[in-house]
């Protein structure tokens, strides 16, 4: 008789449990604007910089390292940029003010500004989310390189732009 009733419990155990564990992972993927955000992220191509190895990887790299930004630099005219750590970023701006600085920035190549900008405040809020959710990872990306400076390897050279 002790011995089922030990089976029981452990029945009722496991199955609690495994409910909560449901429960957890409903919780991760169930918020409909963090979604939306992965999807945003994944589709716009930030990975695709602010990865590393994302691209060579062919987009398979754990989730766990997205976003944390890159050492390979991005050297033309402009002098050599480094995408940034996008986990370490969100980390310290609101989404009220990441909207309003999504809206007005402009920075060095080969980020494309432009595209953020005239993303719609829903997919920049929920871009917002998914990255925070991630949590701070990494390392800050390298500072910006003068263009009279020689950075340091890896990096790829953009050739000047053509005349006008």
């Amino acid at each position: 008789m002790h011995l089922c009733w030990i089976q029981a419990s452990l029945a009722i155990f496991g199955l609690m449990s495994a409910t909560a564990a449901v429960a957890a992972d409903a919780g991760k993927s169930g918020d409909a604007v963090r979604d939306r955000g992965r999807y945003v992220v994944t589709i716009a191509g930030c990975n695709d910089c602010h990865t590393p190895n994302y691209g060579l990887g062919g987009g398979k790299v754990d989730e766990k390292q997205w976003l944390t930004g890159d050492s390979l630099g991005w050297r033309g005219p402009w002098g050599t940029t480094y995408a940034v750590n996008l986990r370490l970023y969100m980390q310290n701006i609101s989404e009220k003010d990441w909207v309003a600085k999504a809206r007005t920035l402009e920075t060095r190549p080969p980020m494309p500004w432009f595209n953020v900008q005239r993303m719609s405040d829903g997919d920049l809020r929920a871009i917002h989310r998914y990255i925070r959710s991630l949590g701070p990872a990494g390392e800050p990306a390298p500072a910006f390189v003068p263009p009279s400076q020689e950075p340091r390897p890896p990096y790829v050279t953009f050739p000047a732009p053509p005349p006008k």
